[in-house]
């Protein structure tokens, strides 16, 4: 019989190449969209906010993939109503949870490798709001969860995310713009091997942990690395700027997403990658796309 999956968030990022993957890999995927909204593949319409919609929607799904990712401002007052309507979706219907985690959820200062035993002490708004709901569905009862864990996606569809609207959106003028100090280590996540991976964990999902927390390691690379990298990948030799933080510190006083953005400025500062030690474990088969290809894949796509 085949798996059966339902896609939470499936028009975002994460949810777009989940789709995609367990497409790709032979499952029945159905997309969970608000009434109105559209999707390519099959799709059912419900408010995922609504517990007794969302509900039987579920009903019948092996697999429910919790994408949602409200904007950054609203996070404090969507992220606990979303929690709690997914796991009363996954206990009606039995179905385990798959959640793309980030790196949020550790202190502004973290430790240069990040596991899943590495202290969740995040003080700053989003952070402290990740782990309370990881921390939900962690302890609810009878509920099956994994989180894998990535770094900053890098892909080949433009979404708004740091590596296609500010790092590399002015490669056809030769300039690559970048965040932070270009010696300090970031976490990057190639978003179709992240995805992959995503179904992969799933396909062994009765093997795991009642909560797992799997770090997927991606890529690890200095400003400097990356700079070099794309630099190949693109065949140019790049002109390098910084961000504006100045600027948007000011534009954040007006504007709260920009206010949300520019809190997050530590994770350029603060080297940091993730462990991929659990994962090389569970999926020893797992090949990851090599730097140049996934760069050559998301810039010339």
């Amino acid at each position: 019989m085949t798996d059966k999956v339902l896609i939470l968030g499936a028009n975002g990022r994460f949810g777009r190449g989940a789709y995609k993957a367990f497409s790709g890999a032979g499952w029945d995927v159905t997309a969970l969209v608000r009434p109105g909204k559209t999707h390519r593949g099959k799709v059912i319409e419900a408010d995922a906010s609504d517990s007794d919609a969302l509900g039987k929607a579920a009903k019948g799904f092996d697999v429910i993939v919790n994408a949602l990712n409200p904007p950054y401002h609203k996070w404090a007052e969507l992220l606990p109503v979303l929690t709690a309507s997914v796991i009363a979706a996954a206990r009606t219907s039995g179905a385990t949870i798959l959640i793309p985690g980030n790196v949020y959820n550790f202190s502004t200062n973290p430790p240069a490798l990040l596991s899943a035993e590495t202290p969740q002490t995040a003080t700053n708004g989003k952070g402290a709001l990740r782990v309370e709901m990881e921390r939900s569905f962690r302890d609810a009862p009878n509920i099956r969860t994994i989180i894998l864990r990535g770094g900053d996606f890098i892909e080949a569809e433009k979404t708004g995310n740091w590596f296609d609207s500010q790092i590399t959106n002015k490669i056809d003028k030769s300039v690559i713009t970048y965040p932070g100090p270009t010696d300090q280590t970031h976490a990057w996540a190639y978003l179709p091997d992240m995805t992959r991976a995503a179904v992969q964990l799933c396909e062994i999902r009765e093997t795991l942990p009642r909560f797992a927390d799997i770090p997927f390691e991606g890529f690890a690379l200095t400003g400097d690395e990356l700079i070099t990298a794309v630099e190949d990948a693109t065949d140019k030799k790049l002109k390098v700027k910084k961000v504006p933080w100045g600027i948007m510190s000011v534009i954040g006083v007006f504007s709260p997403l920009i206010r949300e953005v520019v809190a997050m400025r530590y994770l350029w500062n603060k080297p940091h990658r993730l462990d991929g030690t659990a994962l090389e474990a569970l999926l020893p088969d797992f090949k990851p796309t090599p730097l140049r290809a996934a760069l050559r894949q998301a810039l010339h796509s």
